[in-house]
């Protein structure tokens, strides 16, 4: 075991699948000889050459393009995308060519490529560095899309997107790379594809996933304090779902709590309210609730504070989940 912030714990796996296969590449801006803007891929290039670690123009449709024509020639193209809000001059590729091409070839061509995304907010970034665009890409049949929360994920899950066959974006939690844990790089974690009860409980069930895991965490120790049982659960894999993992859990609390940073609308809050709905349908004691960032672009940094679910907005969720406040009158019980 060793202690590493999650940002380590990235590199750390990044540099075990450089020396584990010949074939993974890496690419993005500033990733070489800066190590990146976030220090995630520090001294790789020099371990391992300009030729397998490149420095790329700024030109993210250009990034994936050339990843695109790496994988067809057999190589395991690892491209970082430096911040969320960048995604979206590569989104055509992404959606039109990166997804697709196994179908469109009838399964001929294999896509092994990793698109690595820091996003969410809580580090006072300007405008197009605090984005969650996560439903976009988990609304893309084709694609696989997963995020870590803990070191210990970031370093085992990266390894296996990178090891699939599958495309998989990759969404990294960037308020929290400073986040120190135990990491076994030998150690073979749950599949990525699989959500993980991080805490048991009997009342209400609180699934996220990403950023917002610690903040569940602190609900829970704080509902805790009150006498209520938070189950909270881990999504890990935002598409697919594990949605026997979720469904276990409400059948035995009941009750449903979903939280994320992003806006509400078409967010994947309202996909699993509604699969959760159709599964449990004859356990639930109520309605599913959602805790999410507003329906508006994301804020100045000033006020980014009143867009992201935080504790009081995620127990005021499980109050209501709970039918201790009705949600026309704002009445606790």
């Amino acid at each position: 075991m060793t202690e590493l912030t999650l940002a380590k714990a990235l590199g750390s796996g990044l540099r075990r699948a450089l020396s584990d296969d010949e074939k993974v590449v890496l690419l993005g801006e500033d990733i070489g000889k800066l190590g990146g803007v976030f220090r995630v891929t520090d001294g790789l290039q020099r371990d391992f050459g300009t030729e397998r670690v490149m420095d790329t123009p700024l030109a993210e449709a250009g990034i994936i393009g050339m990843a695109v024509g790496l994988a067809f020639r057999g190589y395991r193209p690892v491209c970082e995308i430096q911040f969320d809000g960048f995604i979206y001059p590569g989104f055509d590729q992404i959606v039109a060519q990166v997804a697709k091409l196994h179908y469109r070839t009838a399964g001929n061509v294999r896509m092994p490529l990793t698109i690595r995304v820091p996003y969410g907010g809580g580090i006072g970034a300007v405008e197009h560095h605090s984005e969650s665009p996560e439903a976009y890409f988990a609304h893309t049949a084709g694609l696989r899309v997963v995020t870590c929360s803990t070191p210990q994920d970031a370093h085992s899950m990266l390894r296996e997107a990178i090891a699939s066959d599958d495309p998989v974006l990759f969404f990294e939690p960037k308020r929290r790379y400073w986040t120190k844990g135990d990491v076994d790089e030998d150690a073979v974690g749950l599949p990525m594809g699989t959500a993980r009860v991080v805490v048991e409980g009997t009342d209400v069930t609180l699934v996220t996933y990403g950023p917002l895991v610690a903040t569940a965490l602190d609900a829970a120790e704080a509902a805790a304090n009150e006498g209520i049982s938070v189950e909270v659960v881990d999504l890990r894999s935002l598409s697919p779902v594990d949605f026997d993992t979720v469904s276990a859990s409400v059948q035995k609390t009941g009750r449903l709590v979903i939280t994320h940073e992003a806006s509400e609308s078409g967010g994947l809050g309202a996909e699993i309210a509604a699969t959760l709905t159709d599964r449990c349908f004859y356990y639930l004691e109520a309605a599913p609730v959602r805790i999410t960032g507003f329906d508006v672009p994301y804020p100045p940094a000033k006020l980014e504070e009143h867009f992201l679910p935080d504790l009081d907005r995620i127990l005021d969720g499980v109050d209501r989940a709970l039918g201790r406040v009705n949600s026309l009158t704002g009445w606790s019980a």
